[in-house]
């Protein structure tokens, strides 16, 4: 079966889940968008208000940023690549996930991984970095490198989020890591 059926599947069983309480509270699952073959993933941490009602990661200001500095430091659209997050259902009042929201998630988030089978993963912020990374180091700590992850390299940056609230070095930071994203993919000529 091809990435992009299992992916359909995998999204349609997702858009049912009742794991854990944030279902009870979302206006729909945000799975993920983008081409189910990339090469590139991102990895954020949760749908927010305007994810929610729109059912697609990353739409609003935060969504904006990312897809500007991708456009201008890998020369791709958002189409190129693929974005998801590590819990699938807006927590209440944008707080953070909690852990057992984030096991809950994990499944759907580890399928998406193994499908899509990207050489490059790009987290986004603190959860999905040490999720991934499997790490309690903060982005701080980590960004900056890339870690070999089994078939993908890992390439922490900040939250777009952040980068909104910090500007200027938040956001030439991020720039970085996803030079280093291209790097690793090959498109650095």
């Amino acid at each position: 079966m091809a990435p992009g059926t299992e992916l359909a599947a995998l999204a349609a069983e997702a858009a049912e889940c009742t794991r854990c309480p944030l279902s009870a509270g979302r206006t729909q699952v945000v799975f993920g968008v983008g081409d189910p073959t990339a090469d590139l993933m991102v990895v954020g941490e949760a749908p927010g208000r305007d994810e929610d009602l729109q059912g697609e990661p990353f739409v609003g200001r935060s969504g904006r940023l990312l897809d500007r500095l991708v456009l201008e430091e890998l020369g791709i659209g958002r189409s190129a690549l693929y974005i998801a997050n590590v819990v699938k259902c807006r927590p209440p009042d944008n707080r953070d996930p909690k852990p057992d929201e984030i096991a809950a998630c994990r499944p759907y988030l580890d399928e998406q991984l193994r499908l899509i089978d990207p050489r490059v993963v790009v987290t986004l912020g603190n959860f999905a970095t040490k999720l991934l990374l499997e790490t309690d180091l903060g982005i701080t700590k980590v960004r900056g490198r890339a870690y070999p992850m089994g078939s993908f390299q890992l390439v922490p940056t900040y939250h777009p989020a952040a980068a909104l609230r910090s500007g200027g070095v938040v956001v030439a930071e991020m720039r970085a890591d996803l030079v280093r994203s291209k790097v690793l993919l090959g498109r650095d000529s």
